[in-house]
């Protein structure tokens, strides 16, 4: 009688087992969402300040591609700047010599207007100081429209400023946000190019789960719900995980090997990832279960 027992008591484990494994809707392994990150200008790689596995904040000084070119001629443009300004001031001066002339022929104006009232001055004088004034005035009109010629090249030089500085600063690259560094591809002195990737980086601390569910589960599975995701504790036991479904496919697709049964496996698939908060016992290519 006690053996019967015990054998009930084995059979009913046995089985409690077996639907606890049969409870998972959908199999598949943990994938992070990485981000390559690459060089946006030409040059050697001057310094590559991370390594893999290091921990990265956003903002955080990556490497440092060779400025010298583009500092030379930001050097070249600001004395062009230097230059305009200069004639600037050149123009300045040369308008207030006109205006201190037309103040000594306005006071000589003056006299030939009271002389010629009297009738002591002529009317070729009367027409000459006239006329001197009448030079002057435009010579001062003709010289400000410098000013505008000028300012419009000192624009121009402005934004060639602007731009030099824009690419100045994108020789200095740094990291696009959170993360981890997953591999480097390019180390100090090699040659880096627009495009050309510098790193691979992760945030490890959501790693999304990638499951396949069949037709007959997909009415089951919302966007936005919450979803039971299992990992392996140790040989017997599973632990279990709170995850969020953020994606489902649009197409259905060919089962991939990781589906479990025969008659999974005869079916198209739909593709479904479920974002999970990582504690540090998830790692990147992890086998998981999920129950949704």
């Amino acid at each position: 009688m006690k053996k019967l027992q015990i054998t009930a008591l084995a059979l009913l484990l046995l089985g409690a087992c077996k639907n606890e494994k049969s409870q998972s809707d959908a199999y598949g392994n943990f994938e992070a969402v990485e981000t390559i990150v690459s060089s946006e200008t030409a040059g050697k790689l001057l310094s590559m300040e991370v390594k893999q596995g290091d921990e990265l904040a956003p903002g955080k000084h990556i490497a440092l591609i060779d400025t010298t070119e583009l500092f030379l001629k930001k050097l070249q443009t600001e004395a062009q700047l230097a230059g305009s300004e200069t004639k600037k001031q050149n123009v300045a001066a040369q308008i207030n010599v006109f205006r201190e002339q037309k103040k000594n022929v306005a006071t000589t104006q003056q006299r030939i207007v009271k002389m010629f009232a009297d009738q002591a001055a002529t009317q070729q004088q009367m027409d000459d100081i006239n006329g001197q004034m009448n030079v002057l005035d435009k010579q001062i009109s003709a010289t400000s429209t410098q000013f505008q010629l000028i300012g419009s090249e000192m624009e121009v030089i402005r934004r060639q400023l602007d731009l030099l500085n824009e690419q100045l600063a994108k020789c200095r690259i740094n990291s696009p946000g959170k993360g981890t560094v997953l591999e480097t591809y390019l180390e100090t002195g090699e040659l880096a190019t627009p495009g050309k990737p510098i790193l691979k980086m992760a945030d490890l601390a959501k790693l999304e789960l990638k499951v396949y569910v069949s037709g007959a589960q997909l009415a089951k599975v919302k966007l936005g719900s919450e979803a039971k995701v299992l990992i392996d504790s140790d040989t017997k036991e599973m632990q279990p995980l709170t995850g969020t479904i953020t994606w489902i496919s649009s197409e259905s697709e060919f089962t991939p090997k990781i589906i479990q049964t025969k008659e999974e496996r005869v079916k198209l698939m739909y593709a479904v990832k479920i974002l999970v908060d990582n504690d540090g016992r998830i790692k990147i290519g992890m086998p998981g279960e999920v129950v949704f």
